[in-house]
């Protein structure tokens, strides 16, 4: 018999506050992104090399993993996120608002 779970199908807290795990997750994998970035300035003189990008890359991974799972959690389509994000900042170029604070600019 072949396992039928999948990666989501392992943390806790599914069918109650499913949305929390992951949420919590993709607080940890942020910060590992920008400390590697930190890292860049710190130990690498300024120079990305390989294998920090390599590292950035797979915590990248692991942030867009716990980012769909939030959205799954919540009944919301990744691809409709990205569709109104490109849509609204298309707008705020065309009305020159791209700069500036708050997301009804």
């Amino acid at each position: 018999m072949t396992d039928t779970k999948t990666p989501y199908s392992y943390y806790p807290g599914q069918n109650r506050m499913g949305f929390l795990y992951p949420a919590l997750g993709l607080a940890g994998e942020v910060g590992e992104v920008l400390e590697n970035v930190k890292r860049i300035i710190r130990d690498d003189e300024g120079k990305i090399s390989k294998e920090r990008k390599e590292k950035i890359k797979k915590e990248a991974g692991d942030v867009l993993w716990y980012l769909s799972q939030i959205c799954t959690e919540f009944g919301l389509d990744l691809n409709d996120i990205a569709e109104d994000n490109l849509i609204k900042l298309l707008d705020r170029l065309k009305r020159g608002r791209i700069k500036g604070e708050g997301d009804n600019r």
